[in-house]
């Protein structure tokens, strides 16, 4: 999604869910039901070990911003040749997949999430070519490539909507979303009255995530055309079957140059409803000051799960050239709760998206602190209410704020960054990472309106600062502009802490966090119960001190986890007979606790602040 889901002032997020910010927005902290203990019979089915190699159910997969990760010709922008570069990296920390934000030719208003061409490469990440050469590098180093599908709209450039704009006639004509609008009121909102043309105003209340109506007059048609996100990026009309044959067409021509599958850009926001009523509007104002609305008509409406049954059945039938295999659909999914994740998994059936994002355990919203109750509460849910599909876990990205800063306390974060990795490496979970995560690279927003690039920081500052802090150039080494450019000025500034914080020098320490996640990512491949293991969650009246078991497949050995999750060091017993395992010693395999390492006890185990342990079970 290319809206951020955080209100924010400097670093702090300070609102929840929100679906698409200003746009439709919902707490999440006022959505969650009551807590609904799993029934016996999903805990026991939780528990069991799976046995399924299907690539994308054990992989971990990495979010690369192409601008940001490796420049190759010196012009400050990244590119695609800088991602086969760093193939040999990406091996060696343990990718399986690379997730690549759009590279396809685009007039860049929202860096590359304003398409306009689906079926071609961005001149300035490189060529057809190029990316036909990175998926075979990639492949030769194990790695898939998994491309960012904008789904909802394109670029008011794309030939589609220059054609569908031209006329009321035209072929396309309703390839997008039209309105006649209706008469001025002078009553209505100031920001509908702001996008009045010719008497006329926006049919309804809809705002689009970067500030004002999400409503755009078009003299030529002498009719409004709806934008969810920035007036430059207009919604396809997703009940027009011609609009969903162009954009299968478009995926079938990726698919047959090799590509594993597709992160579904703002897939819940496909329609809106046909009636065009209005969202009924909350207290208070959001990040671009405009009212607060509750997106009911535009967002999650039910026809969507339509489309993406007929995208999955397109999918899973497709010859499987390239990598063996299934193609994978991976779905960005802010959802209020664990019920409305089911449905995109497709419930019972399984026929819809293979990973829908749980957004619900990485990105809390309502305060962001590591609540383990909270915590166990939504694995729990994630593992025993989605009728057995595999979960996916994800902490960053490259719309919010860093875990680094949201989690941060000032004192801990080393530790704190540690014990986020291991949760999301050793749950029974998909792991998605976004770049520099595993260095722990911070957050640097901007500190002055005029260094802003991100359009919803331009236009929401100061209440909103926009997304150019979580985007920052790569940090590769301690040279100039971190290795990650030879230009004298890079499209983002590098922050200034890359000449101590940089791959190079993690690589050669190991308490680095990088080298916490590589072992963490050896242990999850090589494990065969971090591997195919069940879960089961001991200690569970434990506030402060998350613990859960993988229960292994036959021959192998359980391991348990836990984590102290409070800033306050906390003795833990791990009842092992509670996850119905009979071992009684431990034998340490990742610690940040030195006194730990050698530990072989279950009980008077001793956790520092934010301190991990995982341990084999003897």
């Amino acid at each position: 999604m290319e809206m951020s889901v955080w209100m924010r002032t400097g670093l702090v997020a300070v609102a929840g869910w929100m679906g698409l910010a200003g746009a439709c927005v919902q707490a999440q902290v006022a959505a969650v039901p009551p807590a609904v203990p799993p029934t016996a019979a999903e805990v026991k089915a939780a528990a069991q070990p799976t046995h399924d190699e299907t690539w994308w159910k054990h992989a971990v997969v990495y979010e690369i911003y192409p601008r940001s990760f490796q420049d190759s010709n010196g012009d400050g922008l990244g590119d695609l040749n800088g991602i086969t570069q760093r193939l040999d990296y990406l091996e060696k920390l343990g990718v399986d997949a690379i997730w690549i934000a759009p590279m396809f030719p685009s007039p860049q208003v929202d860096f590359g999430y304003d398409v306009s061409d689906y079926e071609a490469v961005d001149p300035q990440y490189g060529t057809l070519a190029d990316m036909d050469r990175l998926i075979q590098e990639a492949k030769k180093h194990n790695i898939r490539i998994c491309l960012d599908w904008v789904v909802n709209h394109t670029s008011d450039k794309h030939k589609w909507f220059e054609e569908s704009a031209s006329s009321r006639t035209n072929p396309k004509a309703d390839w997008y979303m039209w309105s006649d609008g209706k008469p001025l009121d002078p009553n209505a909102p100031e920001y509908m009255k702001k996008a009045a043309h010719d008497g006329m105003m926006p049919p309804n209340n809809w705002e689009s995530g970067f500030g004002g109506s999400a409503w755009e007059w078009v003299p030529a048609r002498k009719q409004f055309y709806y934008h969810m996100f920035y007036k430059q990026q207009p919604d396809l009309n997703w009940r027009n079957p011609a609009v969903e044959k162009a954009m299968f067409d478009g995926m079938r021509f990726w698919m047959d140059r090799g590509v594993a599958g597709f992160r579904l850009d703002a897939v819940p926001t496909l329609f809106e409803d046909p009636q065009n009523r209005d969202n009924p509007v909350l207290e208070g104002t959001n990040s671009q000051g405009d009212p607060r609305l509750k997106g009911i008509y535009t967002d999650n409406l039910p026809e969507v799960h339509g489309v993406i049954r007929r995208m999955r059945a397109m999918v899973e039938t497709y010859p499987k050239t390239g990598f063996p295999g299934s193609r994978v659909l991976i779905g960005e999914t802010y959802l209020p709760n664990t019920v409305e994740l089911d449905k995109w998994y497709g419930g019972q059936d399984q026929n819809e998206l293979q990973l829908p994002m749980d957004m619900l355990i990485g990105f809390r919203g309502d305060r962001a602190k590591l609540d383990v109750p909270y915590l166990r509460r939504y694995l729990t849910e994630v593992e025993t209410e989605v009728h057995g599909s595999q979960p996916l876990l994800v902490f960053d990205n490259h719309d919010n704020v860093r875990s680094h800063d949201r989690y941060g306390d000032g004192v801990h974060d080393a530790a704190i960054d540690r014990a986020i990795a291991t949760m999301l490496l050793t749950s029974k979970a998909t792991a998605l990472m976004y770049y520099g995560e595993e260095l722990g690279m911070p957050t640097t927003t901007p500190t002055r309106v005029e260094d802003v690039k991100d359009p919803i920081g331009i236009t929401g500052w100061p209440r909103e600062k926009g997304r150019d802090g979580e985007r920052t150039p790569m940090q590769w080494d301690a040279s100039t502009d971190a290795g990650f450019s030879t230009a004298a000025k890079t499209w983002l500034p590098v922050p200034p802490n890359y000449t101590t914080l940089n791959v190079a020098n993690e690589e050669k320490d190991p308490t680095s966090l990088l080298n916490w996640y590589k072992r963490l990512i050896a242990l999850r491949r090589n494990t065969p119960a971090l591997h195919d293991g069940g879960v089961v969650f001991v200690d569970t009246s434990n506030t402060n001190v998350l613990s859960y078991v993988r229960t292994p497949p036959g021959g192998a050995k359980p391991v348990v986890v836990s984590m102290n999750l409070s800033a306050q060091p906390q003795t833990v017993k791990l009842d092992m007979a509670a996850a119905g395992v009979t071992g009684t010693k431990l034998k340490t395999l990742i610690t940040d606790v030195p006194s730990l390492e050698k530990n072989d006890r279950t009980s008077d185990i001793q956790l520092p602040p934010y301190g991990s342990l995982v341990a084999e079970v003897q």
